[in-house]
């Protein structure tokens, strides 16, 4: 959920607490040094990447079980197609 506050865009957030190897939290304080940024920024700019990149995959596959589940499989022409498309 997305509040106004005085002309900036505030996000409400939770809490979680997360423990990291030591290497890893090093080097998130180093990057945090080196950019200027916090620590806080950065894990949540990381975990928003990780989150966004994953999600989709989960989606197609789900998708893809509902078009199997449905017999909407591809044809030998659809499948000769793509394999041509690629080198295969």
């Amino acid at each position: 959920m997305y509040y106004k506050y005085y002309g900036v865009i505030q996000l409400s957030t939770r809490t979680i607490n997360v423990r990291l190897p030591e290497a890893l939290y090093k080097q998130l304080e180093d990057l945090s040094k080196a950019t200027a940024r916090t620590k806080s920024f950065l894990a949540i700019d990381a975990l928003t990447n990780y989150v966004q990149r994953e999600s989709w995959q989960v989606s197609d596959i789900r998708l893809g079980l509902d078009e199997a589940d449905a017999g909407d499989f591809a044809s030998s022409k659809e499948v000769e197609a793509v394999f041509a498309k690629y080198g295969a």
